[in-house]
C-alpha cells in the first residue's frame, strides 16, 4: 500500500468554473479517507485527478513518494470502484474479477489465485459461476469491490459505492467494506454526499463545499468541534440548531433574537465568549442538547409542530416564532403537536460562530 499527498492540487475547467480550489491532505498509509460534501462540492473531481481521469490544473499528487501529475492512469497503480457497478453482463462473476488481470497478462493460475481469494473475503464463492442478472445488488457491489481487490494496488479509490443499493444494503456494506479495509490494511479514499456514511466509516474525514476544503478531523471533532457553520450545518442528522442573535449580559447572559431572548445563564461555558457581549453571533446547539424541561427556568419556549418517533429515539420539530429547531429525546409520552413546550439547552455543549465569517469562536 501506499501513502497518499495532495499538494495545493486545483481543477479550473476552460469555461472558468473552479471545481476544486488548492486542496492539501496528506493521507497516511493504510487509511480510510473519506471525502463528503454537497452534489457539485468537487469531492468526486477531486477523486478522479488522483485516478488520472481529471486533469490537474495546478499542484502537486503523489502517490507513494512519486510525483504522478502526468502519470496514465493505468501506471498509477490505484483501483476504482464506481457506482454503478460497470459489470460486463455476459461474463461470470469469475470472469469479471480476473477480467483486469488478463488484459494485464497475468497467468491463468496467478488470476485463478487472486479471484478465488477475493471471492472468499467477499463470500463470493458460491457465486463465481453466476452472471450479474442473477445477483442481488449487494452481491453485484462486492464483486466491483472484489475486481478492484484482485487487483493489489497501492490505492483504493470508491466512488460513492454504496449509493445505488436500498438503506439495509448500504448498512451491510458500509460493515463488509470496514470489514475489508481492517483485513487489509489498505489505503482508502472514499466519496460520498452522505454524512452517516461519511462518519461510520472514515478514520478522518474531509468535508468540502465549492471545491473548497472546510475541515479534516476525525468523525468525533467534528461532530464536536465543528470549525465554521457549513461543518455544523452538514455533519449530524438532524442539524445543528442555529440560532442568530446578540450576545448580552444584562443580569445573567442572553442570546438576543428576533424571536426573543435565550437564557444562557450566569456564565458562559466558554470564559473567552465574553469578549463578544455586545456583538452579533451564531449560536450552535446539537438536537440533544436542545431538551424539554420542567423544574429549572427554560432558555426557551418553542410550539411543537410534529412528532417524528424513529425507534429508540424521537425527533422533536418545533418553533421558535419563524426558527425551526429540532430536539432528539429518548422515547417517552409527549405532549400532542401544537402545544408550547419549554426547553433548557446543555451549556457546556453549546458552540458560537463569528456570523461574518462562518468560523467557530475560540474560547
Amino acid at each position: 500500500m501506499a501513502a497518499v499527498s495532495l499538494q495545493q492540487l486545483r481543477k479550473v475547467y476552460p469555461d472558468g468554473h473552479v471545481a476544486v480550489a488548492g486542496a492539501s491532505v496528506e493521507i497516511a498509509d493504510g487509511e480510510l479517507l473519506v471525502l463528503v460534501g454537497p452534489s457539485g462540492c468537487g469531492k468526486t473531481t477531486l477523486l478522479r485527478m488522483i485516478a488520472g481521469l481529471e486533469s490537474i490544473s495546478s499542484g502537486t499528487l503523489g502517490i507513494d513518494g512519486r510525483v504522478v501529475n502526468e502519470v496514465a492512469p493505468k501506471d498509477r497503480d490505484i483501483a476504482m470502484v464506481f457506482q454503478n457497478y460497470a459489470l460486463y453482463p455476459h461474463m461470470t462473476v469469475a470472469e469479471n474479477l480476473g477480467f483486469g488481470l488478463r488484459l494485464r497478462g497475468h497467468a491463468q493460475a496467478d488470476i485463478d489465485r487472486r479471484v478465488a481469494a477475493a471471492a472468499q473475503a467477499l463470500e463470493l464463492e458460491s457465486r463465481l459461476g453466476a452472471r450479474p442478472a442473477a445477483l442481488s445488488g449487494g452481491q453485484r457491489q462486492r464483486v466491483a469491490l472484489g475486481r478492484a481487490l484482485v487487483r493489489d494496488p497501492k490505492v483504493f479509490l470508491l466512488d460513492e459505492p454504496l449509493s445505488n443499493l436500498d438503506a439495509k444494503l448500504r448498512l451491510s456494506m458500509r460493515v463488509e467494506i470496514a470489514r475489508l479495509h481492517r483485513r487489509l490494511g489498505a489505503t482508502m479514499i472514499y466519496v460520498t454526499h452522505d454524512q452517516i456514511e461519511a462518519m461510520t466509516l472514515g478514520q478522518r474525514i474531509v468535508v468540502l463545499d465549492g471545491g473548497v476544503i472546510q475541515q479534516i478531523d476525525t468523525p468525533m471533532n467534528l461532530y464536536q468541534r465543528p470549525a465554521n457553520l457549513f461543518v455544523a450545518g452538514f455533519v449530524g442528522s438532524p442539524a445543528m440548531n442555529l440560532l442568530r442573535g446578540t450576545l448580552r449580559k444584562p443580569r445573567d447572559w442572553v442570546l438576543a433574537t428576533a424571536q426573543g431572548e435565550v437564557a444562557l445563564g450566569p456564565s458562559l461555558p466558554q470564559p473567552g465568549w465574553q469578549a463578544w457581549a455586545g456583538r452579533d453571533v451564531v449560536l450552535g446547539v446539537r438536537p440533544e442538547h436542545l431538551q424539554p424541561q420542567e423544574s429549572a427556568p427554560p432558555a426557551l419556549q418553542a410550539v411543537l409542530e410534529v412528532v417524528e418517533p424513529v425507534g429508540n429515539e424521537i425527533f422533536l420539530n418545533l418553533r421558535y416564532g419563524a426558527q425551526p429547531l429540532v430536539s432528539r429525546v429518548p422515547p417517552r409520552a409527549l405532549p400532542a403537536p401544537g402545544c408550547t413546550l419549554a426547553l433548557g439547552l446543555v451549556a457546556q455543549q453549546l458552540h458560537l460562530f463569528d456570523p461574518a465569517s462562518g468560523s467557530r469562536i475560540e474560547a
